[in-house]
């Protein structure tokens, strides 16, 4: 018996020894077609099995969960079922001989073990205990919790097929996982047609009534895959199986119901270039060559029947030049050239004319506000004006496919959303909206090839959403869902437009919402809640989670539309051009004061609060006016304008004379002094209020570096800065539980430093 229970014990630890053997961090580079890529594997014990992940530096992605991990008899099998890819290797000491297998290819990889640390600096990232007990602060007997406003809806994302046979929309399981899900109007049946496992499903819709179209990416890095599916989960595909490489949807083809065009930047990582693609087989063929990456082509204009008509290319950065082909021409021409802050851009060709070059267009060129034109592409003139608004851009064209391209209704975006109706179909489609769902914004959102069924979202500042399905044919609505239940309108805050003057005589836009006591006319603590972009961006009237979750808390928001932002006119945006941090920044100080001078604000219990350009305003704020604010929430926030504009991805390199005309130029001495001067970075000695600072470590667009260094710079000056790093996210978190951690310790940290 004895020997029994030693011979098991030596079994048990010889068992311990191998998985200690393999645990750990693994490296190795693959040589595919010339191009090598180094692979990091981190293998732990997990639920006495073994899990792994993966890192691949040169395209961003940290983290990646492998949906297979085993090590059996000393042999390791690996794989990613998402990027189509096995590893199987066999343990020597401290290597590991195998193959990598992805789609046909086969490869030697050889991995040796090493210690390969985390993205930035982790010694600097709170611990699960620290920020738990920053959640604890924000405890309390409020009506609603974090999850009421932040946990994704049981389903969402209604979608009708192109027959009206069928609804997809997305399911949320136990453990958060939002799955699409294909439902059969007629007989009520539903089948999963896509799982989603460890990578998010960023979006999806129909290519045609058999065929769905899905985009992910690897750990928030931006290097989106599109795939596709049939309607019952068989068959699917990966369209875009190339290491590295940003694809998106250009077009989705109507007319030929088993191809879309793609843009991906698969030859060059700085230049995007058209593909049409069989969404069947993944077959695909090159529509247009991209040969100047100096002066990169930044927009396709392909007809419904997928031919190329025009094309935006970039000139020395600042400029636009628009090259298009008349009908029955073999060649591009020069259209003309425009700054890159005009507009001139095709929302869609005329197909009811019998004349090919005439298009509905976009247009600010003759004009401060854009405004909706007919327009002559190969006499270069305007036809007529569709559509225009004194104060606004116009930018809102909707046209009936089935009733010969008529032009249904047009509209901008104001303080609210603004429609107006065109033709006799609509009007009356109009009337039964206005009837039926009075003082509230309601968007269509989707409708049949046939026109006879559409998808109707209705929405308010205190409604969350709920979809609407409307038979066309007996003008019949009924409530497809509610999508957030739980929020009752009463409860929710007023979310109100407001209108001030900057200091030195601009008119600014934006909007308060308010908690109940501040309606009532008491003084409440405000949150300034500065938006991202910064150019072109805008914040909008409408259900705001974050803001509602203020509110419920008793806190004010103000978010102004600051010079630079979209929807206000051309002259507004440049207004902002060299301002970042300047004068974009005292619109905001300025809203301030108006919602003090209002009697809203409590001017002793101000934070500030944004995401990128709205973290970096975060930053300014606390550095400019450091009396203003009592504290300071950045996510993912630039820290550092020379740091930000030296590690911009490659596809935006062909951007980088406009970033510098909307920031600042580094390489001219004095737009540098400016951009130091309006650095946070070199500032911190002026901070004086505590920051809350949030980052997500695969983030492609402001690296986590930006992050770490203002964290450790004002720890070394004795700030008080909790640090919230996911590892699995990047610009932005976009998983749920990552979310709710992060609302539910705002919260804590709002309530430690606000009265």
């Amino acid at each position: 018996m004895k020997q029994h229970i030693l011979l098991t014990v030596f079994v048990f630890l010889g068992m311990i020894t191998a998985e200690a053997q393999i645990t750990g961090d693994w490296k190795g580079e693959i040589d595919a077609q010339g191009q090598k890529l180094e692979m990091v594997f981190h293998l732990a014990e997990k639920d006495g099995g073994l899990s792994a992940t993966l890192d691949i530096p040169a395209q961003g992605a940290s983290g990646l969960p492998m949906s297979t991990a085993k090590f059996e008899n000393n042999k390791l099998t690996l794989g990613l079922d998402q990027a189509g890819f096995t590893y199987e290797g066999e343990l020597k000491g401290e290597t590991i001989e195998g193959t990598f297998k992805q789609m046909g290819m086969e490869m030697p990889l050889q991995l040796k073990k090493t210690k390969i640390s985390k993205p930035g600096d982790p010694s600097l990232v709170s611990t699960d205990a620290e920020l738990e007990k920053l959640i604890a602060l924000g405890a309390g007997n409020y009506t609603y919790k974090v999850e009421d406003y932040f946990a994704k809806p049981k389903s969402s994302g209604f979608q009708l097929s192109p027959n009206g046979k069928y609804i997809s929309y997305r399911e949320k399981d136990a453990n958060n996982k939002r799955h699409v899900m294909v439902k059969e109007v007629a007989t009520g049946k539903v089948v999963r047609a896509i799982e989603e496992k460890d990578e998010l499903i960023r979006g999806m819709g129909w290519v045609n009534d058999e065929r769905l179209v899905y985009v992910m990416d690897q750990g928030g890095n931006e290097n989106y895959h599109l795939y596709a599916v049939n309607i019952d989960g068989t068959k699917s595909i990966d369209l875009t199986p190339f290491d590295g490489v940003q694809a998106s949807i250009l077009n989705m083809l109507k007319e030929q119901k088993d191809f879309i065009i793609i843009q991906m930047n698969k030859d060059n990582k700085q230049i995007f270039e058209p593909y049409k693609v069989n969404i069947h087989t993944g077959e695909m063929e090159k529509l247009y060559t991209n040969t100047d990456p100096e002066n990169a082509i930044v927009g396709y204009e392909f007809d419904k029947d997928g031919n190329l008509r025009g094309y935006a290319k970039m000139l020395n950065g600042i400029q636009t030049q628009f090259f298009y082909k008349q009908q029955g021409k073999p060649d591009f021409d020069l259209f003309g050239t425009t700054n890159w802050y005009d507009t001139f851009s095709i929302l869609s060709f005329n197909y009811a004319s019998k004349n090919p070059d005439e298009a509905y267009v976009l247009t600010n060129l003759d004009s401060d506000k854009a405004r909706i034109v007919l327009y002559d592409l190969g006499q270069k003139k305007i036809i007529k004006e569709i559509y225009s608004n004194a104060d606004y851009d116009a930018t809102i064209l909707g046209l009936s496919r089935k009733r010969n391209w008529e032009i249904d209704y047009v509209g901008y975006e104001g303080e609210r959303v603004e429609i107006e109706p065109k033709s006799s179909t609509f009007k009356g489609i109009y009337a039964q909206f206005k009837k039926e769902f009075p003082n509230y914004e309601y968007s269509i959102v989707g409708k049949t090839d046939n026109e006879d069924q559409y998808l109707v979202m209705v929405q308010s500042d205190r409604l969350y959403g709920k979809y609407y399905h409307l038979d066309a044919v007996n003008n019949k609505v009924t409530l497809l869902y509610d999508l957030m239940p739980q929020l009752k309108e009463e409860d929710m805050a007023e979310m109100r437009p407001i209108t001030f003057k900057s200091r030195d005589g601009l008119t600014l836009h934006g909007y308060i919402t308010l908690p109940k006591a501040a309606v009532e006319g008491k003084k409440v603590p405000l949150i300034v809640n500065p938006h991202g972009g910064p150019q072109g961006v805008r914040d909008s009237w409408g259900f705001n989670p974050e803001t509602q979750l203020f509110a419920s808390h008793g806190y004010a928001t103000l978010q102004v539309n600051f010079r630079v932002s979209g929807g206000y006119g051309k002259d507004f945006l440049k207004a902002g051009f060299k301002e970042i941090g300047r004068k974009a920044m005292d619109d905001v100080e300025d809203g301030v004061q108006y919602a003090i001078e209002q009697g809203w604000a409590d001017k002793d219990n101000i934070a500030i609060y944004g995401g990128s350009h709205g973290g970096y305003a975060v930053l300014r704020g606390l550095t400019k006016t450091p009396d203003l604010y009592k504290a300071g929430v950045d996510y993912v926030g630039v820290s550092n304008i020379f740091t930000l504009l030296n590690s911009i991805p490659e596809y935006w390199k062909p951007y980088r004379e406009m970033l510098y005309q909307i920031w600042y130029d580094p390489d001219n001495a004095e737009e540098a002094a400016i951009a130091k001067e309006v650095s946070p970075l070199f500032h911190v000695d002026k901070i004086k209020a505590p920051l809350f600072v949030v980052q997500g470590a695969n983030d492609p667009r402001v690296k986590i570096a930006e992050a770490d260094q203002i964290v450790k710079a004002l720890r070394d000056k004795g700030v008080d800065v909790p640090y919230m790093v996911k590892y699995d996210e990047g610009h932005g978190f976009g998983k749920e539980e990552n979310q709710i951690q992060f609302y539910k310790a705002m919260m804590g940290f709002f309530h430690k430093h606000l009265n």
